[in-house]
């Protein structure tokens, strides 16, 4: 399919799209929630339209521009929605991004957010495990300050908020608070479904 393409209105977007590959189609399981908050569950245009094609989806809401082939022709889609449902999974998966998401991206102990590495609470030494209660995200300095200390011996480190193992739902959660810098109007319905209205 070629990307020719015909423009009726400019959507209201929080950052100006350039063209047709700015326009990403929020994908939402079949219940209408999306895959996941952060990262945002986006797939590119030419993904979207495949998969409309190979009727895994159903589409949801359109953008005013149309794509074209020689047979036909199709509005590209802004929100698309599975038709089978994924089951989520309880708990997500071990990993320094998702570690980074549950402590918000700040250092649990001095809350700075830039050069953001994880530390062992219970030190390795003193026989701490790399599990997710005791991980937490910390900054360089932070780090080389405490060392192979423990928490509260250590020259001025104390722990802000004990580290614990997340659900999924809870990390989907942390991941709203953190919206990218694109978002199409037609997508705030499913990405703040759950929040609540102003009286």
């Amino acid at each position: 399919m070629t990307s020719v393409i015909s423009t009726a209105t400019t959507p209201a977007f929080v950052r100006k799209p350039s063209g047709i590959r700015d326009r990403p189609a929020l994908v939402l399981n079949a219940d209408y929630r999306p895959l996941s908050y952060f990262p945002l569950s986006l797939w590119p245009w030419q993904e979207a339209v495949k998969a409309v094609f190979l009727e895994r989806v159903n589409i949801v809401s359109e953008y005013d521009e149309e794509v074209h082939s020689p047979s036909m022709s199709m509005r590209v889609p802004s929100v698309v929605s599975l038709r089978d449902y994924i089951q989520p999974a309880k708990y997500p998966a071990f990993t320094r991004f998702n570690l980074f998401l549950r402590d918000e991206f700040v250092c649990q102990y001095c809350g700075a957010a830039a050069e953001l590495t994880f530390d062992h609470v219970v030190p390795r030494c003193h026989g701490g495990r790399t599990t997710w209660e005791n991980v937490v995200a910390a900054c360089s300095p932070c780090n080389l300050r405490k060392g192979s200390q423990l928490v509260g011996r250590a020259s001025g480190i104390m722990l802000n908020r004990k580290p614990y193992k997340p659900t999924a739902m809870k990390l989907q959660n942390v991941g709203r608070k953190f919206p990218p810098n694109h978002l199409h109007e037609s997508w705030m319905d499913y990405l703040y479904w759950d929040a609540e209205l102003e009286a």
